[in-house]
């Protein structure tokens, strides 16, 4: 139908423009948009007129449904595109990398647990370049 409005839709739109618009300036309107529509009309078939003539034979081969716009969904843009890179680390793997080099800076087992226990008034380690 015309713009996804169906037959319920369009009488109404005709009703409520009878009341808002009055039966002596309906007819002028529709004229109006009648030629507005030719025009709109003749603006597109010369257009496409024109890309025939300057494309030549390559116009018959080009697939028009590919250029769609509206086939165009971002999410699998998106998804496509990082599918094409080589993978790359995620921040949950480049985390606990860096988790499992700190912890074996500072003498840490797996567990988390300090392998190195310091003495009560022992001077504690501290790194002048951590912040």
């Amino acid at each position: 139908m015309f713009f996804g409005l169906d037959g319920d839709k369009l009488i109404l739109i005709g009703v409520a423009a009878v009341l808002l618009l009055g039966p002596e300036r309906l007819p002028k309107l529709a004229e109006t948009l009648a030629r507005f529509t030719v025009r709109a009309r003749d603006w597109v078939n010369g257009a496409k007129d024109r890309v025939k003539d300057e494309m030549g034979e390559d116009f018959s081969d080009v697939e028009w449904r590919k250029l769609d716009p509206r086939q165009y969904d971002p999410r699998r843009i998106i998804r496509d595109a990082l599918l094409e890179d080589a993978p790359v680390p995620t921040v949950r793997a480049a985390a606990a990398g860096a988790a499992l080099t700190t912890a074996a800076a500072v003498g840490m087992d797996a567990a988390g647990e300090a392998a190195l226990r310091f003495e009560r008034g022992a001077a504690v380690p501290f790194d002048d370049e951590a912040t």
